[in-house]
């Protein structure tokens, strides 16, 4: 199994979302995060004083899959979440050991 784990532009997250219920991905954990890449930020004027935004809104996705559905699930993310510009994000590709249904002990890929 493998847990894939992305880091996208907020107003990508339905696109993402509709291109991986189009492969049958439906389970994945969606949190609101804050940081920078390269870009590091940006400037800002609010009421005439100029000021760095230095953490920049993201989507973080994260997702358990099997094995042989890995290439083409982080395939989908980064198809559906490219803009070309600078801080479409990132995707991580980790290996899971063990995944555990808490509800009735079902492990490994009967638990996703």
């Amino acid at each position: 199994m493998k847990k894939i784990e992305a880091i996208i532009q907020p107003h990508k997250l339905e696109d993402v979302k509709e291109a991986l219920k189009g492969i049958g991905i439906d389970g994945m954990t969606i949190s609101e995060v804050r940081g920078h890449g390269r870009q590091k930020g940006h400037k800002e004027v609010y009421r005439g004083m100029e000021y760095q935004v230095d953490l920049l809104p993201k989507v973080k996705l994260e997702m358990v899959v099997p094995d042989e559905r890995s290439s083409e699930v982080v395939r989908t993310v980064v198809t559906s979440a490219r803009t070309g510009k600078i801080g479409d994000g990132k995707v991580f590709v980790y290996d899971v050991a063990e995944a555990i249904r808490i509800r009735n002990d079902d492990r490994g890929d009967g638990a996703l």
